[in-house]
């Protein structure tokens, strides 16, 4: 027996993992990780893979990077973790500290959780409460665009779109609104992404102007819609929806999670629009991929609606166990350091370019519907008719057999149903970018060799995704 064999075992006899049918690994097998180095990650038989995801979009800087290792090591010595209700650490407030010197300016207060799902809780929470203490009880109900993810609690789930995901809990889910996204996949042919995004937002106005006194906020991804199918969009509509919101008093939140810390071309994707959000939701690459931490960014504005006499019950009373943990943020700090110190977002211009004409090819493909871009998230589109941009079935998981392929040749892709996406950590090189679009060149070729031999369904449900 091999070493990932008895690793392998042993993990099928007690493990539940997540986002998966724990039958498919019957015939697929599980793939035990042993170390972790720069963009490669390595199993216990010694085979290495090139984190072509960054393992769930997380890790940007690379697998142990000895200068977040450091930090990690540093503050361990220190202090491990200390609650956060009536103490504080050094850690904690230099974050935030860098948090709101960072981001879009107004964003004066952060308040933690330990996760994406968590951080979108938060802000949904913030904001029906802020709307509460200011005397408009009604606002209660969130708008949300179609196609959308936002994690996998309840009401995270609520404000989603994903039906895989959905479907099943709907009983439990919250009452939301929801518009059709500004996907630019869906754009007629000949118009371009912001012409489109701008004709788009028509649904947006029209549903603020029926619903804006019963609305607390508006929820968006901004230009990428991740779990959804790295779906994207132009900046445009963020200008016109934070105008709107302003127009009819309704918050915008920003989910980040998986878009911010430079993965869309800049450090935030509300950049490219040149607006604030009223919360901005962060997690995933804020600790370099090391730990789970998220921050919820909010204005002095929603801060002041909180602060006032305990007996009248205003405070905001959320709370997490591991808030603002000295060790994730020590993690997160370093992620800043190297942001900061090695002028990264200006690097990744470069990686992003070759990551287009490594993949320039698949275009004409006459199974790739798309090859789309923005900053450093690359997604191509597989479907059975190229003209109509006919979906595969999704019982055909189509992007499974991509998956299993690029194992076989030493990388970890793992698409979203059809979709085959790069979003590689930060420090993977030009080299590497080629033997990527080479292994995913392959993997479509066997992928879409075979005719469809299950009916199409009327249906989004994809056959092998993650949610991000």
């Amino acid at each position: 027996m091999s070493m990932n064999d008895h690793w392998m075992q042993r993990d099928l006899s007690v493990l539940w993992h997540p986002c998966t049918q724990m039958k498919d690994h019957e015939q697929l097998p599980l793939v035990p990780i042993k170390r972790g180095d720069g963009v490669w990650l390595e199993d216990f038989d010694g085979k290495r893979y090139i984190d072509a995801v960054s393992s769930w979009w997380v890790n940007v800087f690379g697998h142990a990077n000895p200068r977040i290792n450091q930090r990690i090591k540093d503050q361990v010595d220190q202090l491990e973790h200390v609650m956060l209700a009536g103490f504080s650490h050094a850690p904690v407030i230099e974050l935030s500290e860098r948090l709101v010197k960072l981001t879009p300016a107004g964003l004066d207060r952060v308040f933690y959780a330990d996760n994406g799902s968590s951080c979108i809780e938060v802000a949904l929470k913030m904001s029906f409460h802020y709307w509460l203490n200011v005397g408009q009880p009604a606002k209660k109900r969130f708008v949300t665009l179609s196609n959308s993810y936002h994690g996998e609690t309840v009401a995270a789930m609520s404000v989603g779109d994903v039906a895989l995901f959905t479907d099943t809990y709907k009983a439990l889910l919250l009452d939301t609104l929801k518009v059709p996204s500004p996907d630019c996949y869906h754009r007629p042919e000949g118009m371009s992404w912001e012409a489109h995004s701008r004709a788009i937002f028509t649904h947006m106005e029209q549903c603020l102007a029926e619903h804006h006194h019963e609305v607390a906020a508006v929820i968006v991804e901004p230009l990428i819609q991740g779990a959804g199918g790295m779906r994207m969009y132009h900046p445009v509509y963020l200008k016109l929806l934070r105008e709107a919101c302003d127009r009819y008093g309704v918050h915008l939140i920003h989910d980040e999670i998986a878009v911010g810390f430079g993965r869309t071309g800049t450090m935030f994707a509300c950049e490219q629009a040149g607006i604030r959000p009223d919360f901005l939701c962060l997690s995933k690459a804020l600790t370099g991929g090391y730990l789970p931490l998220a921050a919820c960014l909010t204005t002095d504005q929603v801060y002041q609606a909180f602060y006032d006499d305990y007996s009248t019950l205003r405070a905001f009373l959320h709370s997490h166990s591991y808030t603002g943990n000295p060790l994730a943020c020590a993690a997160a700090l370093a992620t800043l350091d190297i942001f900061e110190q090695d002028d990264v977002i200006e690097r990744n211009k470069a990686l992003a370019a070759r990551m287009a004409s490594a993949t320039a090819h698949l275009a004409d493909h006459p199974h790739v519907a798309e090859v789309r871009q923005t900053g450093m998230a690359l997604a191509i589109e597989m479907v059975q008719d190229k003209t109509s941009k006919t979906a595969y079935p999704w019982q055909e998981r189509r992007g499974l057999k991509v998956y299993q392929h690029a194992l076989e040749r030493g990388a970890l892709l793992r698409p979203l149903g059809s979709v085959v996406y790069f979003l590689p950590p930060y420090v993977i090189s030009p080299e590497q970018i080629d033997f990527l679009a080479e292994v995913a060149s392959e993997g479509i070729d066997i992928a879409t060799r075979d005719s469809v031999s299950v009916a199409v369904g009327n249906t989004l449900y994809p056959g092998f995704r993650d949610p991000g």
